[in-house]
């Protein structure tokens, strides 16, 4: 037997129920800043080259210009989706675009390494306020379960495509104007979102939210950067007293904060989510999910030009595939769930993606176009599948009022995943580059400074003889794509450990074919009892016992 369990709060009008007008309107300038943040993390990855270049990051600087951005998105984005509960989501997601925009031009004209990562953690302050309000407005906009579901695989989709726009609109960029245009092409995006979202996207928040416990705030945000800062430093320095100090300075912080919520009349995060056995296996799956690929990803366009030698606008038509799957199997995702479950469509895609993942583990400087066109195509197709039913999962186990919170719960793991594999499996690809013997002859400044990354073995490469210069750089490729390949096999491992995880967690779990019975329905006896999903939103996933 199925059960849906209707949670709106006894005596709240029906008519909240109602298909909203304009929804669909509302919508299409939600899903701009989904694509702004698609298109801003790939972008990056592309300039990389040039931004070495011109900045000659050390290759530590140069991981944390890549995840800072995640650090502080991921250390903010529960503070960031309660406040949206409490203040307004509508709010919320204006004001963090117009500082979005406004950090985008500092980055844009960064003159050293430190400017850099000041402009990008700015960047991911405003970024926390993006994702959680544009997941929780659709949550309130759309109340049947087959619209959300629908709406939410536009969401995806347009993230997806923001990945697809990213490379190749970098490409060009990069082919006719400095590094820095990059990150002002959010500029045009940012001012039709706040001009037009203004006027369509109606206004939502909790209606009895509490005060903003601002301890909280600082206890999530200094316990999750500290872990994820000693994760990152143990993977490339190993361990040293600071780095445990820290370690264990962000648990015993992050305990303190839990301990917190679970005593507050008004918690930062309703602990209580977790206890939601559909929600806990979605977020778990995503934050292991996005753990195996980023780090990838991160080296991706750096294997394309600096290996293969590609344009960057080539490297960018090389990507479009993968953001192509994504784009069809998120559209598709619901249909397919309602059809067959909800853990056949999440795990079947994650070890579609691991099973792909294997395949780039035999990368190389002469593979094919047409072979890495077709792993990414797959990598895209299974990675599409799987975030999109697992957003809708989440987004629906919670009652609406608490939808930024639960938003930001979601993203919180995406984006720790991220910054978590960019460090980790960065680490893997960082630690064998810089193992590589450098040709007899050259100076050893000059080999330091080859080691550092791939970007300044190129530039070293340039102050030497035309041999000496060919020898480094074919010794630097050979030792990188042996790096990217370790780290292939290692995203591959976590991948399918995620779609192991996922088979047993979100068994059972169902999409909802149809709007909860009225809220001022009873809670029946059985729904009020711990493992029957308990706390899950009208209209949200159901349990199969």
């Amino acid at each position: 037997m199925t059960e849906t369990i209707a949670s709106e709060p006894a005596g709240s009008a029906h008519v909240d129920d109602e298909p909203r007008p304009g929804r669909w309107l509302a919508l299409a300038v939600l899903v701009l800043a989904v694509l702004l943040v698609g298109v801003d993390a790939t972008v990056l990855g592309l300039a990389t080259p040039f931004l070495s270049e011109d900045l000659r990051p050390s290759g530590t600087q140069l991981l944390w210009i890549g995840d800072i951005y995640s650090f502080v998105i991921a250390g903010l984005l529960v503070s960031m989706g309660s406040l949206g509960d409490r203040i307004g989501r509508k709010k919320l997601l204006l004001i963090g675009s117009v500082g979005f925009g406004a950090m985008s031009v500092l980055a844009a004209y960064a003159s050293t390494p430190e400017m850099m990562i000041a402009a990008r953690a700015l960047q991911g302050v405003a970024g926390a306020t993006l994702m959680p309000s544009t997941l929780a407005l659709i949550r309130n906009l759309f109340h049947d379960p087959k619209e959300r579901s629908l709406a939410i695989g536009i969401w995806g989709a347009m993230a997806s495509a923001g990945m697809a726009v990213g490379p190749v609109l970098g490409g060009f960029l990069l082919g006719h104007f400095w590094w820095g245009s990059v990150f002002l092409i959010n500029l045009p995006v940012m001012a039709l979102l706040v001009a037009v979202g203004a006027r369509v996207i109606p206004e939502s928040r909790n209606p009895d939210p509490g005060p903003w416990d601002i301890p909280s705030v600082l206890l999530a945000l200094v316990g999750i950067v500290a872990v994820v800062y000693a994760i990152k430093e143990a993977a490339v320095e190993g361990y040293r007293w600071d780095i445990a100090l820290a370690a264990v300075i962000g648990v015993l912080t992050l305990l303190v904060f839990v301990r917190r919520q679970l005593t507050l009349a008004s918690p930062l995060l309703n602990m209580k989510l977790f206890h939601h056995r559909g929600f806990s296996g979605a977020v778990l799956a995503d934050l292991l999910t996005i753990l195996g690929l980023s780090g990838l990803v991160f080296f991706l366009s750096q294997f394309l030009q600096m290996v293969q030698l590609r344009s960057p606008l080539n490297a960018g038509l090389t990507e479009l595939p993968a953001a192509i799957g994504a784009v069809g199997a998120g559209l598709a995702a619901g249909w397919v769930a309602r059809r067959l479950s909800v853990r056949i469509v999440v795990a079947g895609g994650l070890a579609v993606v691991g099973l792909s993942l294997v395949g780039c583990t035999t990368l190389h400087g002469d593979t094919g176009t047409a072979a890495l066109c077709l792993i990414l195509f797959v990598v895209g197709i299974g990675a599409g599948f799987s975030f999109t039913v697992t957003a809708d999962v989440i987004l629906s186990s919670v009652p609406k009022e608490e939808a930024g919170a639960a938003s930001a719960v979601s993203e919180t793991a995406y984006e720790l995943g991220a910054a978590l594999g960019i460090a980790l499996l960065g680490s893997i690809v960082t630690g064998i580059y810089r193992g590589f013997a450098t040709p007899p002859g050259v100076p050893a400044p000059t080999a330091d400074a080859a080691r550092e990354s791939l970007g300044g073995a190129f530039e070293a490469a340039r102050h030497l003889p035309a041999d000496q210069a060919a020898a480094l750089m074919k010794a630097a490729q050979d030792s990188f794509v042996a790096g990217v390949d370790v780290a292939a096999g290692v995203g591959a491992a976590v991948l399918l450990a995620a779609a192991v995880a996922a088979w047993f967690l979100l068994r059972g779990q169902e999409l909802a074919n149809s709007p909860a019975p009225p809220p001022t329905a009873a809670l029946s006896p059985a729904a009020q009892e711990p493992g029957h999903g308990s706390g899950s939103a009208a209209g949200g996933p159901a349990e199969r016992p």
